[in-house]
């Protein structure tokens, strides 16, 4: 579903002082911004800032094949899982400055140190076509959707967390309306906040997969397709459920953690295979 344009890579480190410079710099911010610390805060928010700059720095650079003689698409499981987290870490520094997310700055400090490693190491693999003139719009819908399940996931899991706190604690009531912050976070407004983005998600995996089959040549039922079916199919259940049946709590988090799953297999995981396990390439978007 989503590809990387830029220089050729295949499975060897990404070559080019243009792309390498971001992401040492991304890869050192984010190591200060993963450091504990609570009383130097301010200082960690702002590795994590810079870090995600860079980080996006490294991507652009990527996307516009800056430095590189051969232009074309480039496939990969590990450039799919930067792109994502760096989404995520964006909406992240947005939300941060109004709704306080404790706990998050570390987890993801960390993840971005991972993931732009892995997108260095493991670069994907060069394909001079990209087919459909409409497979841009394609692919920037499916990587939307990822980021937004992504910050789903991140908030869904700040949610069991307030939701064990408060089980733990007799005395307080467990969503009850209004509920208590935990942490400093309204436990109601962190549940709207997660489902919301769900259903952003799913409006943009929908639009997606539509491009996909419209303009997708020849259709094939690989493993990508499937797992992304079934992951809308969740998503789908989901949504109704929140809206029509008033699901919420461990019900709902569990069916966006499988659906999450499902789209992470959908892409990343059968990449993965093809290029870590198999050292193939990709046979399509």
């Amino acid at each position: 579903m989503i590809l990387s344009f830029g220089p050729p890579g295949d499975g060897a480190v990404a070559a080019g002082l243009a792309f390498g410079l971001p992401t040492v710099c991304a890869l050192l911010a984010y190591a200060v911004a993963a450091l504990p610390g609570e009383r130097s805060a301010s200082l960690l928010r702002s590795a994590l800032l810079v870090g995600w700059i860079a980080h996006g720095i490294a991507i652009a650079v990527d996307v516009a094949g800056i430095g590189s003689v051969t232009s074309g698409a480039r496939f990969g499981f590990a450039p799919a899982l930067s792109a994502t987290l760096w989404l995520v870490l964006g909406v992240y520094q947005l939300e941060a400055r109004v709704v306080p997310l404790p706990g998050a700055r570390r987890k993801l400090a960390l993840l971005g140190v991972a993931v732009v490693a892995l997108a260095w190491c493991f670069p994907g693999r060069l394909h001079p076509n990209v087919g459909s003139p409409w497979a841009p719009l394609h692919w920037m819908l499916g990587l939307a959707s990822y980021g937004l399940f992504g910050v789903a996931v991140l908030h869904a899991a700040l949610l069991d967390r307030a939701e064990r706190q408060l089980r733990g604690n007799p005395a307080a009531p467990v969503l009850a309306a209004p509920a208590p912050p935990v942490e400093g976070i309204p436990l109601l407004r962190l549940e709207r906040l997660t489902f919301r983005f769900v259903t952003a998600g799913f409006a943009m995996l929908s639009a997606a997969l539509v491009f996909g089959a419209v303009f997708a040549h020849p259709w094939r039922w690989d493993h990508k397709t499937v797992f992304s079916l079934l992951g809308w199919l969740v998503f789908a259940a989901l949504v109704i459920g929140r809206y029509r049946f008033g699901w919420r709590g461990i019900k709902a988090t569990r069916w966006l953690y499988a659906g999450a799953l499902l789209l992470l297999l959908a892409y990343v995981g059968s990449r993965f295979v093809l290029e870590v396990l198999l050292h193939r390439g990709p046979t399509g978007g």
